[in-house]
């Protein structure tokens, strides 16, 4: 099982898609330079391998950073306020909590050894400046290598200019065949081609056809890529042909500027007019993208459907387009200096608008089919591709949020997502997405209801629960004016999971109890029904009635069973630990908690995680093992405080963690229990696990 990003040391780095070619001096000196400052920003023209040269010193470094190298992409980001939480998601960091993102990120990187990789920064240079003077004077561990088309003016910044690689003729005396501008169009034409290599005859046209595009990278490739067509002196002409119309063509650009340009340019012209036009549609995409979105978005108009395979296939043996596979199947981007050029083209076409609503309306209908497929067998794979689109949602939500008239679509996309923001680690963005989109639709509509119980929702798994009273209270009165049945039943049952985490018994058994019987007939089993009974069922096990609560919970888990979810199965089976922990069945106790563990793994829900950790250490204390106890409520107490409130701050859950942690203390002593207590601290979240759940090795993490 594949383990989400932010619970390991080893970082999240992209893989290299091609190999790396020269630039060893210039690596030497990236090297150099990340050992001795703290913040390196790598500098350089568009296509000049800023990224590419990022990547590949990161790899080469990534074992001297203990806890991991990590790599966020800002290219499509607009808002500049958002730059500290594009980081802290990429670092995999599951936010349920309702404090500052600044405290957050800040905590998370504590004593953090890490190298924090930030990928075009040029559009944001004052928002990314601020903060990583901030994240630089707070993390003493961390150090950040940053790339930008200019310097980010910030204090203790290191700049390294990537000049393009040397052309023949460059170095007296060097020979032209180890040329590094020579050897990468080498590389890249042995790779559409096999059987090319440099020999005496081409070497020559090779060398000129290097120093015409000035050494730059991605001209370069871009040539060699025709070599499947053409030889490398009919290229030579025909590019020498194109530089010639494009002379004076802009007088401000520098010379390598307008080298790029027309190589971009002559690139463009040699495809084929329905490639030209599928290039400047899919610019509308924000990373990768997959086959089926292309097809919705970029398809009509010139365009059929049925033709999307094929001049994909084609833009990506042009490299014009990068193909990958991932685990929710194969991904497709344009990368950022080619995507730019899309995206001028599809102005000039006049077609921005409209490709931008189809990109919103594909994003919209996918989030409803994830929201309608989500309490059934394939839910970690709604996870998995949901989390990959993830900088596409943005991108739709950011069209709604900038277009007038598109605000209800604003709405219904954030609201189908719930199960993103709650159950995904996502909670923070969700809550500022929706009180910002909230604040634009202040008249009362189905939509803006759900958004509202979407709201209280995050709310409450954030600890916030006046926020969740309140969005749930909004939430029905709208609801009653507008006639949504529905909404009025959620919005019960939030205000009953506030009235549980604020210990009002009574009060959440009566709200929880009605949402449950609402829903009994329906199909819809989560939001409403499925945590209704997970929470009732708490409610009766508080109010020592814990019979009543298992017949409740083994129900839940049967139908959850028989529907193949597995995310409210784990919460089921958590619940009943505590159930039988309070039974006194210790052996079925720590099993269910470990299964809950094990079915969490699936999904970045740090929140049930944190709950299930709090049972296994009880129980580890009955069992007679303080000390793994006192090591996993160490450890549990650091990762809340890290992704959320801790326990949510329910008085019934801090009752019980600071009864477990009193005990230890009495069992230990204050000396050996703080001593467990704090190694347990040092632990991410992927390691507290494994040691609730037994795999570790007695000796190597008990003994320290």
């Amino acid at each position: 099982m594949t383990t989400p990003a932010g619970w390991r040391r080893d970082g999240n780095l992209p893989n290299e898609l091609t190999s790396f070619v020269g630039r060893t001096r210039l690596l030497t000196t990236l090297r150099q330079r990340l050992g001795e400052h703290r913040l390196v920003t790598v500098t350089g023209i568009g296509g000049v391998g800023k990224s590419r040269t990022a990547l590949r010193i990161a790899h080469l470094m990534r074992s001297q950073f203990k806890d991991g190298v990590w790599f966020a992409d800002l290219a499509r980001l607009q808002d500049s306020g958002m730059v500290r939480h594009t980081i802290t998601s990429a670092l995999g960091i599951a936010d349920q909590s309702a404090r500052s993102a600044d405290e957050t990120l800040i905590e998370w990187l504590g004593d953090r050894e890490i190298l924090l990789i930030i990928d075009t920064c040029e559009h944001l240079v004052d928002a990314c400046a601020a903060l990583f003077e901030d994240l630089l004077r707070n993390a003493r561990g961390l150090t950040i290598l940053a790339t930008s088309r200019q310097s980010l003016n910030a204090r203790g910044e290191y700049t390294v200019t990537i000049p393009p690689l040397t052309v023949p003729g460059d170095s007296p005396g060097e020979d032209v065949f180890t040329n590094e501008a020579v050897q990468l169009f080498a590389a890249r034409a042995g790779a559409v081609v096999p059987n090319f290599m440099l020999d005496e005859e081409n070497i020559g046209p090779v060398a000129e056809l290097c120093r015409r595009l000035d050494g730059i990278p991605l001209a370069i490739e871009l040539a060699a890529v025709r070599m499947r067509a053409l030889s490398v002196e009919q290229i030579l002409g025909l590019l020498a042909d194109r530089f010639s119309l494009l002379a004076g063509a802009s007088r401000t650009a520098l010379p390598r500027h307008q080298t790029l340009r027309a190589a971009i340019g002559w690139s463009h012209e040699l495809c084929e007019p329905a490639e030209r036009l599928l290039w400047a549609r899919l610019s509308v995409f924000a990373g990768d993208f997959e086959l089926d979105a292309a097809r919705y978005v970029c398809s009509g108009d010139s365009l059929p459907a049925e033709d999307i395979m094929d001049l994909i296939s084609s833009l990506v043996e042009k490299s014009i387009l990068l193909s990958d596979g991932t685990p929710s199947g194969h991904r497709y981007q344009l990368i950022d200096t080619l995507r730019q050029y899309g995206e001028e083209w599809l102005d000039k076409l006049g077609e921005r608008d409209r490709i931008r609503e189809r990109h919103r309306d594909y994003y919209l209908q996918l989030a409803s089919r994830s929201e309608d497929a989500w309490s059934g067998a394939r839910q970690v794979y709604w996870y998995v591709r949901m989390r990959h689109e993830h900088d596409n949602i943005r991108v739709a939500l950011d069209y709604c949020l900038r277009t007038p008239g598109e605000v209800q679509s604003g709405l219904k996309l954030l609201s189908s997502l719930w199960f993103m923001w709650v159950a995904c680690g996502l909670a923070r963005e969700g809550r500022l997405y929706l009180e910002k989109t909230l604040e634009l639709a202040r008249q009362p509509s189905v939509e803006r209801c759900k958004a509202l119980w979407v709201l209280s929702y995050i709310n409450s798994a954030q600890g916030n629960i006046s926020g969740a009273i309140e969005a749930a209270e909004q939430c029905s009165s709208d609801a009653v004016r507008v006639g949504d049945s529905g909404a009025v039943i959620l919005a019960t049952k939030m205000l009953g999971t506030a009235a549980f985490l604020q210990n009002d018994l009574q009060k959440a058994s009566a709200l929880l109890g009605v949402a449950i019987e609402f829903h009994k007939s329906g199909r819809e089993l989560n939001p409403g029904l499925l945590p209704s009974i997970v929470e009732l069922s708490m409610v009766l096990l508080i109010q020592n009635e814990p019979a009543e609560a298992e017949v409740l919970l083994r129900d839940c888990i049967a139908v959850c069973t028989q529907r193949g979810e597995l995310w409210l199965r784990s919460y089921a089976i958590y619940a009943l630990a505590s159930v039988c922990q309070a039974m006194g069945r210790s052996p079925e106790a720590t099993s269910n908690a470990r299964e809950a563990l094990r079915l969490k793994r699936y999904f970045h829900d740090v929140l049930g995680i944190g709950l299930a950790i709090e049972v296994v250490a009880r129980q580890a204390l009955e069992d007679g093992q303080p000390v793994l106890a006192s090591m996993l409520m160490g450890g549990g107490q650091a990762n809340w405080r890290t992704f959320g409130m801790p326990q949510m701050g329910s008085p019934f859950f801090n009752s019980e963690h600071d009864r477990c942690v009193k005990e230890c203390r009495r069992i230990l002593g204050d000396e050996a229990h703080e001593e467990a207590f704090s190694r347990g601290r040092k632990l991410n979240l992927e390691e507290l696990i494994v040691l609730a759940l037994g795999d570790h090795e007695d000796g190597q993490v008990l003994s320290g």
